[in-house]
This record gives C-alpha cells, structure tokens and sequence, in this order.
C-alpha cells in the first residue's frame, strides 16, 4: 500500500510549499521561533525610521539583548556560548535579516569574525579576557581586514606590525568595518616579517581611532567605520597565535559566509511576503491583481528561487555540522542566494509599483541592503572565479 494511501496528505502551505518545517527539530523551530519574536518586538517597530535616519540607536542594548538570546558566538563551543548548530545559527540569521540586513550584520560580524577568530586561533588567555563579554553583548567586536585600496586582494595589505622590543607596533587603515566605532576589541590582520598576522587590539588603545562613515544608501542601519591605526603600542601577546597567513582571516570570511547564505534568504522572505499580500489587496481594473496572470507568474517564481535557496542553505548547514562543509560550497551559496535575493527584491517592488520605493514597506530597504551583501565578503565575480577554479583545476585569479 502506498503511503499517500496510508494517510492524508498534508494540506499546501503557502508560507513553506516544500515542506522544510519537517527537517527541523523542535529545538530547530524553538530557536527559529525566539529570534523570530524577538525582531518582531524590537527591530520591526523601528526599523524604517532608523534606516532613514542612518543610525542604529540603542545598539549597545540591541547586543545585549542578543546576547541573552544565545545569538552572538552562536555556534561556538563554551566561554558563555551557546553551543548551537549550525542549522540554528543560520536559521536566526535568517530571521535577523528578514528585520534588516544590518541587525543580521552585527551578529555576523561579532559572532563569525571577531569571536570566530578568537575562538579557533586565540590563546586560552584571549579567549577568556574577551569572549564571555562577547557572548553576553557587553563587549561589542569588530574584524579589521579590508582596507581602502585593498578589497578583493587582502594579500596586498599595506597595514603593517613592526616588533619594537617585546611589544607590537601596529600602522594602518582599515574601511567599510561593521561595529568599528561602538567596539571595545578589533581584531586586525597586518603584514608582519613572519607573514599576516591576526591582531587583538582594544579600542582603548593610544593610536587607535574608528571614525564612524556616513552618507551611505545600503545597511544605513548599522555601523559601519573605517579603523585607523597610528603606531599603536600592543605587548607580545596581543598576536593571535595559532595562524599565520591569510588562512586566517578567509576562514573567518568562510564561517560569516556561510551565515549570509541563510540571511540573505531572510531578506527575500520579508520582499516575497510584502509582495504576496500586497497583490491580494491591491485591486486594479476591478479585481486584485494577484489574479492576473502575469503576476501570478512572478509569485511562482519568486517562490521557486526562496525556497529552492532556503534548502541550498538547510543543506550546506547539515554539512558544515557534519564537518563536511568544503569553502567552495560556501561560495556556492553566497553566489546564488544573494543574487537571486536581489532578483526576488526587485521583482516584488514591480508588484508593489510606486509603493514599492516607500519605506512603508520593505522591499526597497532590503534591495538596497543586499546591493552590500552582494559585494562584501566577496564579491560574485571573487565566488565565480572560486568555483570556476574548482570546476576546471585552473586558477583564473591572476
């Protein structure tokens, strides 16, 4: 007999047509449904205000709030961490960035970068001065690697340490770092005789400064800095011990990129959603248009690509818990979530029509955050030129 004889099938649900849900747990789902709650409570309310203005106010609080959810340094082990897999990690950026690309940003940057970076290759010391106050939010992390001339290329970085006795002399710009003016800890990749390096530099410190940038049109909600370093004095311990070279801070990249995959599908919902309602209750030439054809078409399709990247995203976290999750997968998922993000934006803004530029609702707001998330953490031709070195043994970089 035959399993559809055996019981009813379950009945269509709009909101996950491919039945997802079922490969999550409850704890799965329990996660999901806290972060879920949570930015509805606290992102939501405020969120078109803030990105018009161009600020993150309260982002302090914000950090601790998050803290307490678990969702900083989420899937690390010990030091205040939760200790979450990396399903559920990425299913809270997921819905941190159905809020606001900026808010998922922050949680990317603290937990896959800067705690991420300490966790895997800090001293036992490090990892217990700094990483239980960045679990609970108390102490905010930035990761300094991209510099103004030096995106695509971090081999080429002109920030430099110098040994000076037993302590660390450190020179140099760093651009477009999420969290840089509100950090108490940046961690900060230079050239040095040995190699590049990974440094742990309070904000305190004499020499150091992060002017916060401005007049941006993407993550407007968020912070973002340039971090400049004049000869800052650190002690011999201040290097990150376990890693020399840029494997360091591209294993970083790799982990935060992994959290975009999930995020940038959580920007798409909240367009998708906007649209789905918007053409149920907009009516022209006397009905609404969602019963016509053409917009109909565009729903589908929509639809298809969401949760054909939501399972893409399910399925490279199975694999990153099973520690099978290869860097060339990651890029995999970056390349295709984000850009088909950014298409499901802007198809959902036409459905929307004029209303779609309005910060009424969210479709223009995300297309906009996501024109960043396409670029940064590499950019889609650096994730093309990853797998097509993959794919052909060639390296077509240089």
């Amino acid at each position: 007999m035959s399993a559809s004889a055996r019981s009813p099938l379950p009945p269509f649900d709009p909101s996950d047509p491919l039945g997802i849900d079922d490969l999550l747990d409850p704890e799965d789902l329990a996660v999901r449904d806290t972060v879920r709650s949570w930015a509805a409570d606290r992102v939501l309310p405020h969120i078109a205000e803030w990105y018009e203005r161009g600020e993150l106010p309260g982002i302090r609080e914000l950090a601790c709030e998050l803290g307490s959810l678990g969702a900083l340094g989420m899937s690390l082990e010990g030091y205040g961490c939760a200790g979450a897999s990396a399903v559920q990690y990425g299913l809270a950026c997921l819905e941190l960035e159905a809020a606001d690309s900026g808010i998922r940003s922050l949680v990317s940057v603290q937990g896959s970068l800067a705690m991420y970076a300490l966790h895997r290759f800090g001293s036992e010391e490090q990892k217990q001065r700094w990483l239980p106050g960045m679990a609970a939010g108390e102490i905010i992390g930035c990761f300094g690697l991209t510099e103004p001339d030096h995106g695509s290329d971090p081999a080429s970085m002109r920030t430099y340490a110098k040994r000076d006795g037993t302590d660390w002399l450190l020179s140099g710009r760093k651009m477009w770092i999420t969290n840089g003016s509100v950090a108490g800890v940046a961690v900060v990749w230079a050239q040095t005789e040995e190699g590049i390096r990974g440094f742990v530099v309070p904000t305190d410190t004499a020499g150091f400064s992060a002017p916060e940038i401005k007049h941006k049109w993407s993550l407007r909600a968020s912070v973002t800095s340039e971090l400049v370093m004049d000869e800052v004095r650190l002690p011999a311990d201040a290097v990150l011990p376990e890693v020399v070279g840029l494997k360091g801070p591209l294993s970083c990249l790799s982990h935060a990129r992994y959290g975009i995959v999930w995020g940038a599908m959580g920007a798409a919902r909240s367009s998708f959603e906007a649209a789905v309602e918007y053409a149920r209750t907009r009516e022209q030439f006397g009905r609404p248009i969602g019963g016509f054809q053409l917009t109909q078409a565009k729903l589908a399709d929509m639809a298809v690509e969401l949760h054909k990247g939501i399972l893409l995203a399910h399925h490279l976290g199975r694999r990153l818990d099973a520690g099978r999750l290869r860097p060339e997968q990651v890029s995999f998922g970056k390349l295709n979530n984000v850009r088909e993000a950014i298409e499901i934006c802007r198809t959902s803004r036409t459905i929307l029509g004029a209303n779609g530029i309005s910060l009424e609702y969210p479709v223009m707001r995300h297309a906009t955050n996501l024109e960043s998330v396409l670029t940064y953490e590499g950019t889609v031709e650096m994730h093309q030129l990853v797998l097509g070195k993959a794919l052909t043994g060639l390296d077509a970089f240089r």
